[in-house]
């Protein structure tokens, strides 16, 4: 139910993510098949004041599909894993939520995303943020040892969404949430769709029907506890925008809890 559909080029799709988000850091004035910076994360409902602290490089290259913060609950001392964490927005904007006595943990895949973060990190001098270089299905942490887990328009792109929310779940301790925003659909992708690469990395290949969605973080052992959509999230692109039409492409944010 969540492994990738056989006909899929998991090599190709992890080169075609790692090359478009290398864009999105390089070039966030690019086009893409999704709106990117400052006025998509206002419209999603990011608080101005958190924007206007986070570097406004890593504002200009935010390519996230929701809203989850309010959902997240993020509090003082806590520890805080942000998977996709691209060149590190809702990571800054955690790191504010946990204050000096909290960490956040930020994982991206992408030389290119890491590298922009780690510079805007360090020229902020706030230490209780970091960023490594890791898989979302693994990252490397010890069980338990997170109080949130936070992501945002990144587990569409994964082949594997089984395996990103058992992580999740192997790392949080008990009680811990899964808090994110991502892209599913209200209907089966054709598998026309569902095994091209490229579709994929542009956010619409990889999208999960909701209820499977649901399904498979419940399977991880994770409580679900509030989804709602993103109504104020739209692609940009013709394919996108058809693809949204024909198969209830859409963005939602949630909440799990682990037992």
């Amino acid at each position: 139910m969540t492994a990738s559909p056989a006909a899929l080029d998991t090599a190709a799709l992890e080169e075609k993510v790692k090359a478009m988000y290398r864009s999105v850091a390089e070039n966030p004035d690019g086009e893409f098949h999704f709106e990117m910076g400052r006025a998509l994360a206002e419209r999603l409902g990011y608080a101005k004041a958190d924007l206007d602290v986070v570097p406004s490089d890593a504002v200009r290259s935010f390519a996230g599909v929701g809203h989850y913060f309010d959902l997240a609950t993020i509090r003082p001392g806590e520890s805080v894993v942000d998977f996709g964490s691209g060149s590190g927005m809702d990571s800054f904007i955690a790191a504010r939520g946990v204050g000096p006595s909290g960490r956040v943990i930020g994982i991206d895949m992408t030389d290119a995303q890491l590298a922009k973060a780690e510079r805007l990190r360090a020229a902020l001098g706030w230490a209780n943020v970091s960023f490594r270089k890791a898989y979302i299905e693994y990252t490397g942490l010890e069980a338990a040892s997170c109080d949130v887990v936070i992501s945002n328009g990144v587990i569409n792109l994964a082949s594997d969404k089984g395996a990103v929310f058992r992580e999740a779940a192997r790392i949080l301790k008990p009680g811990g949430r899964l808090a994110l925003a991502d892209i599913v659909t209200e209907r089966q992708l054709p598998e026309g769709i569902s095994c091209d690469a490229t579709l994929w990395a542009a956010c619409i290949g990889g999208a999960m029907q909701v209820d499977a969605y649901v399904a498979a973080i419940e399977s991880a052992g994770l409580r679900m506890v509030q989804c709602r959509d993103n109504a104020e999230y739209h692609f940009v692109s013709n394919n996108a925008v058809g693809a949204s039409a024909k198969y209830g492409v859409k963005s939602i944010s949630l909440l799990a809890v682990k037992s």
